[in-house]
């Protein structure tokens, strides 16, 4: 291990370019594991990389607050203080929010969706399976996410799939060249597609989510038009990211270890419990929350001021050696496995049952096309908050 610092700049897109910058948290973790980062454009925050620390202030809301923002970055201008993203809100705002969709993901709704999700899986593989080649990540990863939520909210799969694209846009890097909207309008084209939806289900209600969110209430205040765009396009962010990511970046990994991929192949009902638990371990698709302490408080021997930003890096947390025996070795048997991916506290993702469920629906049917193999280099997301393949040229034995 260096003992001398490596460069630190976990601001840099470039430094996950080929996914989690493995290289720097670990170096944090053993020398700084609570790092005071610099911030260009504001006032610094604090990173942690051990799993004890994510955890912990992931569990403390009161301590520790997601409001403005969970990103890193100052919101431009100041909120309202009434509309909230759910993921942006603490205590009884956010309980009220949550509350909303939680019928639609607690283990029992998760449960009936898994016919109609296998179902999905089967439908996707099949239409690449005549080609002999694809793209593992927009023909077969990034679409599983999209029709479920698509039908969820009661839209076309084909607006879904346009939606994950905005997604795409909204977390590219300001640096990156790439064709379509800025991250900036494609905000605005999301909330284009929740007027439309808001307008449609106001007039015409049924028994779906985006029904439910329209006509719904945080405590004595119906919600309005913005509430339910928040809501979008937190569900259409969140609901794509931590599936595509994984699934897509769970098959780099069973490429690089073929004698996992394997016994993966020779046991799927035996190996994919654990199996989809060591890969949200390993992916970690969402690299990092940001809370602020809402007191002077001690972390890792660090003092941390009121207002002071502080990051999640779960990433980090879920190589942290003193959590996870050997955590460099990817092992689809591993048992605890008591990763971080889906966050933790009251800001667990609400839609990880379902994501678990569309996770080992879709490598069941890829793991079963033969042949499979990569045929040229991965393309990453050049992103500092979200970490997945944007490309992956796969090919197979057609049927």
């Amino acid at each position: 291990m260096p003992t001398t610092s490596p460069l630190v700049d976990l601001l840099d897109p470039a430094a996950f370019a080929g996914g989690h910058p493995h290289g720097q948290y670990r170096w944090l973790r053993e020398h700084d594991p609570v790092h005071r980062h610099a911030e260009p454009d504001g006032p610094g925050f604090w990173a942690l990389t051990r799993h004890a620390d994510v955890r912990a202030v992931g569990r403390d809301a009161e301590a520790f607050s997601s409001e403005p923002t969970i990103m890193i970055a100052d919101p431009l201008e100041p909120g309202d203080g009434v509309h909230k993203m759910m993921l942006m809100a603490d205590g009884a705002d956010h309980t009220r929010l949550r509350r909303i969709a939680a019928r639609d993901f607690v283990p029992r709704a998760a449960r009936l969706l898994r016919p109609r999700i296998r179902e999905l899986a089967r439908e996707i593989v099949g239409a690449v399976e005549g080609r002999g080649e694809c793209d593992l990540v927009t023909d077969l990863a990034g679409l599983m996410p999209s029709y479920v939520i698509a039908e969820l909210l009661d839209i076309p799969h084909a607006e879904g799939v346009a939606l994950y694209d905005l997604t795409e846009a909204i977390h590219a890097s300001p640096d990156e060249e790439r064709a379509g909207p800025t991250g900036a309008e494609a905000v605005e084209q999301m909330f284009a597609h929740a007027h439309a939806l808001w307008e449609r289900k106001r007039a015409h209600p049924g028994d779906d989510l985006a029904s439910r969110i329209v006509h719904a209430s945080a405590g004595d205040r119906p919600l309005d038009e913005l509430d339910f765009a928040l809501y979008f396009l937190l569900l259409i962010d969140a609901g794509g990211d931590t599936t595509r990511n994984l699934v897509a970046g769970g098959m780099e990994a069973l490429f690089a270890h073929p004698d996992q991929l394997a016994e993966l192949r020779a046991d799927p009902d035996g190996l994919l419990p654990t199996g989809v638990e060591e890969l949200l371990r390993w992916v970690s698709p969402v690299v990092h929350m940001r809370r602020r302490a809402t007191r002077d408080t001690v972390l890792g021997g660090r003092e941390i001021a009121a207002g002071d930003k502080v990051v999640l890096y779960y990433g980090a947390a879920n190589r942290d050696p003193a959590r996870f025996p050997d955590p460099e070795r990817l092992d689809l048997r591993r048992t605890p496995n008591d990763h971080l991916a889906f966050g933790g506290g009251p800001h667990f993702c609400l839609g990880a049952h379902v994501g678990r469920m569309e996770i080992d629906a879709m490598l069941r049917e890829i793991l079963a096309l033969p042949g499979l193999e990569p045929t040229g280099p991965v393309e990453w997301q050049r992103s500092t908050f979200i970490t997945g393949p944007r490309r992956m040229p796969v090919r197979f034995l057609s049927g």
